[in-house]
């Protein structure tokens, strides 16, 4: 089974899980080389059309499918996706009556729902395959790392929310010692906009996080409810990159939460595990609810007995989104 993102990784308090830090920082030094060595060496190749980048510089938790979903639907773009947690390889288009989670993954079937999605594993192949289908813009859903493709726009997101001693970037190491996907400042390098994503219920971001994207432009933009989470008590479950925004999300909107039950991301969800998930609600006479990327993941027979909850990104300033995206 897949680990949950350690929770260590966010705090900048180096006494917080000293020895682990040491022990895996050698391997973060192995793991930043090989990323920069291939982002250097690769020719990116242009699939014919235009594509935009949703990515991020930590591992999980940041909200770029969000992000990627608003995005498209502001250009008109296809959506093109690793498809992570599926078993098709690709070049393929997303069908949301044919496929299931266990085919394409739990997010290109979300997006499916209201944008046409790219499963490719080859991201150039599924780049092209899009374009020879129509696509005037290709919005990637992460590939921030991954230099195989020509970029006219790259975005990175970064988690806005810094309360109770969190930090996005942690203390600042890579993975695995931390939550970096590559060093801090080489990721911005590459960026022509960050989008800070803040919870509904923050005003502003931090100014030192802002001081630390000072060379990059910014964008501030909020994750809200699409709608008021369901009425009376509920049990949330959710098995994301950061499960805990979820519970603070539901309690922040108002829900009569009674229990959370956090689970490791893209977490495959079965009879067993959904029974004791019911049988919990059942004791304080609650409904269960969760995201709506879990709820595509459930077993048909267990949709009607849970609320998928849907966010949506909202940006502060869309005329400044406009102008960047103008560009294209």
């Amino acid at each position: 089974m897949k680990l949950a993102t350690p929770r260590w990784w966010y705090s900048r308090d180096r006494r917080v899980m000293p020895m682990t830090r040491r022990l895996l920082t050698p391997l973060s030094w192995i793991w930043a080389g090989v990323t920069a060595r291939k982002i250097a060496k690769t020719t990116p190749s242009d699939p014919g059309a235009p594509v935009i980048c949703i990515g991020n510089l930590t591992m999980g938790g940041a909200g770029k499918t969000p992000v990627a979903r608003e995005i498209a639907r502001r250009v008109s773009g296809h959506v093109l996706t690793r498809g992570y947690g599926g078993r098709e390889a690709g070049p393929l288009r997303v069908d949301s009556t044919r496929h299931n989670a266990a085919d394409v993954g739990d997010e290109p079937l979300m997006l499916a729902t209201d944008l046409p999605v790219w499963v490719s594993r080859d991201r150039p192949a599924g780049a092209r395959a899009a374009a020879a289908a129509g696509a005037r813009v290709i919005v990637m859903d992460d590939g921030h790392q991954n230099p195989s493709l020509r970029k006219t726009l790259s975005l990175v997101v970064v988690d806005g929310e810094t309360r109770n001693g969190e930090w996005p970037f942690g203390d600042g190491r890579v993975f695995p010692a931390g939550p970096m996907r590559e060093p801090l400042q080489a990721g911005l390098a590459r960026a022509d906009a960050a989008i800070v994503l803040l919870p509904a219920d923050l005003d502003a971001p931090d100014p030192e996080l802002l001081q630390a994207l000072a060379e990059t432009p910014v964008l501030v933009a909020r994750l809200q409810p699409a709608a008021p989470p369901p009425p009376g008590p509920v049990v949330g479950f959710a098995g994301i990159g950061k499960p805990w925004k979820f519970e603070r999300a539901l309690q922040a909107a108002g829900a009569d939460l009674a229990d959370f039950a956090p689970f490791p991301d893209h977490f495959a969800y079965d009879a067993a595990t959904l029974k004791l998930l019911a049988d919990r609600a059942a004791q304080f006479n609650a409904g269960l609810v969760t995201t709506e990327k879990d709820w595509v993941r459930l077993p048909p027979e267990w949709r009607p007995r849970v609320k998928p909850w849907p966010v949506r990104v909202v940006f502060d300033d869309e005329a400044a989104l406009d102008r960047l995206l103008a560009a294209l």
